[in-house]
């Protein structure tokens, strides 16, 4: 395993059982390598496996073949405190915020759930101060702390889901789609927000989506997906500036220019 690499990924195959005993190739050998510290954007259309890939890699789906690796170990050798550690140290953010969040309790009682289970505090005040300072680092303040997650916009139960994730210390997050329920106005607000909880606290992202933009922004690499597999993988102005696989070339030439003219040209040179 190269230095600094956090998170490994090696031949990931994740297939589904269908009717009629067919065979459903949700991941079909996928290979990545993430180093500490950097972002991973993985893109893709919708169907092309990009969010089994991450659901994988974060143990809510066995695994068909392959072996996924962090800090150079198999996550499938981790037993007992070990595991527990874990799953403190990997966590996954949504993308529906709503679905993903207990409407019958507190952003208090949210917040601290990860606490709760590892019991990660002393006292109540400690539980609370930790649960305040989580909230601050997600532009929140304590007077959230009481409401309920109806109360609040889209943006704002996002980010009381990263706070969420935040609350265990972790290292690396599988962010799944955490913008694309969210207003256009409003994503890049939580984009920016990770790329400074990322540069302050020093986490790694596998970062799931199909805006390319935003992919764009935050990721120090690519890969995109098509059909279950890796077709192309490189630093982020390589893959934009400079595609070489077709199914690249059409992703691209999908993202709009408002001048038509130059839209016209991008167009042909990525497609032809």
């Amino acid at each position: 395993m190269e230095k600094d690499v956090l998170f490994e990924v090696k031949h990931l195959k994740k297939y589904f059982k269908l009717e009629n005993k067919k065979i459903l190739k949700a991941v079909d050998d996928v290979s990545f390598t993430i180093r500490k510290g950097e972002t991973l954007g993985l893109v893709g259309e919708s169907g092309c496996g990009k969010t089994t890939t991450g659901r994988t890699c974060i143990g809510m789906y066995d695994r068909t073949e392959g072996e996924i690796l962090y800090k150079g170990r198999d996550i499938s050798t981790y037993k007992g405190k070990d595991l527990k550690n874990l799953r403190k140290e990997i966590q996954m953010i949504f993308q529906d915020p709503y679905a993903s969040l207990d409407p019958r309790m507190t952003v208090a009682e949210i917040v601290a759930e990860g606490l709760d289970i590892h019991k990660m505090y002393k006292t109540k005040e400690e539980r609370m101060e930790r649960v305040y300072e989580l909230l601050g680092l997600v532009n929140l303040n304590k007077e959230h702390a009481g409401r309920f997650i109806h109360e609040f916009s889209g943006g704002q139960r996002q980010r009381i889901g990263i706070a969420r994730a935040l609350a265990v210390n972790p290292e690396f997050l599988i962010l799944d789609e955490p913008i694309s329920a969210l207003d256009v106005s409003i994503q890049a607000q939580v984009v920016n927000l990770l790329m400074k909880l990322q540069k302050e606290i020093g986490l790694t992202y596998l970062f799931i989506a199909h805006d390319l933009a935003m992919v764009r922004h935050i990721s120090d690499k690519v890969a995109v997906m098509n059909q279950g597999r890796i077709v192309e993988m490189n630093e982020t102005n390589a893959v934009f500036d400079n595609p070489q696989h077709a199914y690249t070339k059409a992703l691209l030439a999908s993202i709009p220019i408002p001048d038509p003219e130059k839209e016209k040209v991008r167009r042909s040179k990525l497609l032809y």
